[in-house]
């Protein structure tokens, strides 16, 4: 028989109100167990954080979402989320101009895309029968098994996408700066198999962000817990399988403990778990006078030219981000970040939309060390989540670093955590998950 939750008890003690720990709330209190969630920010979210700023609704992030992760659709407490969707294909600049990928997830949509802009200069990434080519590659990968993704052998990204049969510059004026900007990976050092299932999800949904900043997703599934569940602003010292022992609130009893931090905190708790090495991001947001002529639609920097990966009017995409009338626009750097950050990104910016941006205000740049594990092969998609009998620990760094994987080790960590107690799983817990993209 469970224990009844009381302010220094509960069957499972999760630390870290991240979408993992969150979403692993949400299957365990599903299957009736008591949970306790502890988070020492002052706000749910971990790295999905959003700041008001005069007005405006900046992540820290920035994160790209592809509507195709089926645990946006599939977790608990997010079937309210909106999502605000990027204008169908990119923007690529290369060489001086910006070239239209138009919707390549298809054979029959990339060759519409060569139709509507036959009489221009010819994409870097080839002409009609390279973009037919690839349309009907991604149209084959969206419907691939995951299991299938799976058993591949693992190699670097690049080197993988270089032996499909692509063409090289297919593969270097399209899908390395679309891959790199999904993966935070610039080099394209990530495990093959994670990069085919980011694209997978890609071809299957497309790009979009959550409405009203990246912080909507955490802070949808924590109301929706029972009012109590999560506590913020609480310091856990030190924690073993019973008991968790906090700053401000003494000692919590547990009969199980779910560590649901960053990869090199939960290290911090656990040691001799391994720490994950990093892909550092910074993001920029600026507000300009007038915004440049792109629409909604990611513009991607295939020569590497600059220190911006990829760069967005986001108000045009999420208007509730911006005052009405103010423009947003939102780049991310990946790796190092230069040091007259603010000139030299501005200069890039400069180039990337073919207009002056002098006068565009930094709003705040935010930069991250440690923003997105790094997954090079071999990489265990399925990294254990049980530690042992009652110690679990999940996040991005046990499955991808994506929210599709922060999302699925919650779920995978649920469904261990459950087993052992001995409780009951239905569809909706049970343990044949889908892999994580």
């Amino acid at each position: 028989m469970l224990t009844a939750h009381t302010a220094h008890h509960a069957d499972v003690v999760i630390i870290g109100a991240g979408i993992a720990g969150l979403s692993a709330a949400h299957r365990l209190i599903g299957a009736g167990v008591d949970v306790s969630v502890l988070e020492a920010a002052p706000h749910v979210g971990g790295r999905m954080a959003t700041q008001e700023v005069d007005g405006f609704l900046l992540d820290d992030l920035a994160p790209l979402l592809s509507s195709g992760y089926p645990d946006l659709s599939g977790t608990p407490g997010l079937r309210g989320l909106a999502l605000r969707n990027f204008a169908p294909g990119v923007l690529v600049h290369s060489g001086g101009r910006r070239y239209s990928a138009g919707d390549v997830r298809s054979a029959r949509g990339a060759l519409k895309a060569v139709r509507s802009r036959s009489s221009a200069p010819k994409a870097p990434w080839g002409g009609t029968v390279e973009q037919a080519r690839l349309g009907a590659w991604l149209a084959r990968l969206a419907a691939t098994p995951a299991n299938r993704i799976l058993a591949r052998p693992d190699r670097p990204a690049l080197s993988a996408l270089s032996a499909r049969g692509l063409p090289p510059r297919t593969v270097d004026g399209f899908l390395r700066p679309l891959l790199s900007a999904l993966l935070g990976d610039p080099a394209l050092s990530t495990s093959s198999r994670c990069a085919d299932l980011t694209l997978r999800s890609y071809a299957r949904g497309g790009l979009c962000v959550p409405a009203g900043g990246a912080a909507t997703l955490p802070r949808l599934l924590a109301a929706a817990l029972p009012p109590g569940t999560v506590r913020t602003g609480v310091h856990v010292t030190a924690a073993d399988i019973s008991s968790v022992r906090t700053k401000e609130h003494g000692e919590l009893g547990c009969r199980s403990l779910l560590l649901a931090t960053g990869a090199g905190a939960a290290a911090e708790l656990l040691p001799g778990l391994r720490a994950p090495g990093f892909h550092p991001v910074t993001v920029l947001h600026h507000t300009a006078p007038v915004p440049p002529p792109t629409g909604s639609r990611l513009v991607l920097d295939a020569d590497r030219s600059g220190p911006v990966a990829h760069t967005a009017v986001m108000s045009a995409v999420d208007p509730s981000r911006a005052p009405r009338g103010r423009s947003l626009i939102t780049s991310t750097v990946l790796g190092p970040p230069p040091a007259d950050l603010d000139r030299t990104v501005r200069a890039h910016l400069a180039r990337l939309y073919g207009t002056p941006t002098h006068d565009w205000e930094l709003l705040t740049a935010h930069h991250d060390p440690e923003a997105v594990p790094a997954m090079p092969p071999p990489h265990d998609l399925r990294r254990p989540v049980r530690v042992l009998d009652g110690l679990y620990v999940c996040g991005d760094h046990r499955d991808t670093s994506t929210v599709q994987g922060a999302l699925h080790s919650g779920r995978r960590a649920a469904s261990a955590i459950l087993a052992d107690l001995g409780v009951r799983q239905g569809p909706e817990d049970g343990t044949a998950l889908p892999a994580a993209a």
